[in-house]
């Protein structure tokens, strides 16, 4: 019995002795110690139709009336590179004259009983910025229900305004002001581009600001042109491409 206790007790300092030995014999960590993981995010481009915002204030969401049609506006397209919105126009009701006359357009009119200046717009939401083209045109003359013309009407555009939340530059063109013509099947007109690099995200062309919506668009009429008491009416197609721009500043 003596010699087995002997033995146990051995083992058991010996396994202590090789315990301390190897603790005494590793080296201690680098402090302060690092240890790198990972943080990633994916974007894919945004096929959601984008609402209309404030042209003045383009954070902003906002409801637009439609002053033509109590069941519009229209919805935006959809798709990453999308017409959002484009305001309809408005030049009232007015009395028959045989004189030359000009009439304003309504500012855009909104649910809540304020106005903006009129306006369309434009988001490139495809990721990056790949350029784009912003036209309109005018779809004939305007003409009543009984296909009879308002002769020689004009429709004018005057100090056109881009605005946007989003940090990308701003378009290389944006056309202060032009005319519809109603030759043909109507001209068109390049209102708003942007060249690669330029115009990602949302953006407005506004026809003047707070001062101005009330005067920016007009439709002039000749008096000697024979006016029916009727409404006439015609419409504009808004058109954007994904062609860039050239960098050129189109003619005024």
């Amino acid at each position: 019995m003596k010699k087995a206790t002997l033995i146990t007790t051995s083992a058991l300092a010996l396994a202590t002795l090789v315990g301390t030995s190897a603790t005494a014999l590793a080296a201690p960590g680098k402090i302060p110690a690092n240890y790198d993981s990972n943080a990633v995010v994916k974007f894919v481009p945004d096929d959601n139709i984008t609402p209309p915002v404030d042209p003045t204030d383009p954070t902003n969401p906002v409801e637009p009336i439609d002053p033509t049609d109590p069941e519009g506006p229209n919805p935006g397209t959809s798709g990453p590179l999308s017409i959002d919105f484009a305001s309809s126009f408005f030049f009232g009701e007015n009395k028959i004259t045989s004189k030359d006359m000009v009439y304003n357009a309504a500012p855009q009119e909104l649910k809540d009983g304020s106005t903006r200046p009129n306006y369309a717009q434009v988001t490139d939401n495809r990721g990056g910025a790949k350029g784009w083209k912003l036209q309109v045109k005018q779809n004939g003359q305007f003409k009543t229900a009984k296909d009879e013309e308002l002769t020689g009407a004009m429709m004018s555009f005057k100090n056109g305004q881009s605005a946007s939340e989003s940090t990308s530059p701003i378009p290389s063109v944006v056309k202060e002001s032009f005319d519809l013509t109603t030759n043909g099947t109507g001209a068109v007109e390049d209102i708003m581009a942007a060249k690669e690099g330029e115009g990602a995200g949302t953006w407005v062309y506004r026809f003047g600001d707070d001062t101005t919506k009330a005067d920016s668009v007009t439709l002039s009429v000749p008096g000697k042109t024979t006016k029916m008491a009727d409404t006439y009416s015609t419409k504009l197609t808004w058109t954007l491409t994904d062609v860039p721009d050239n960098g050129e500043t189109p003619e005024e």
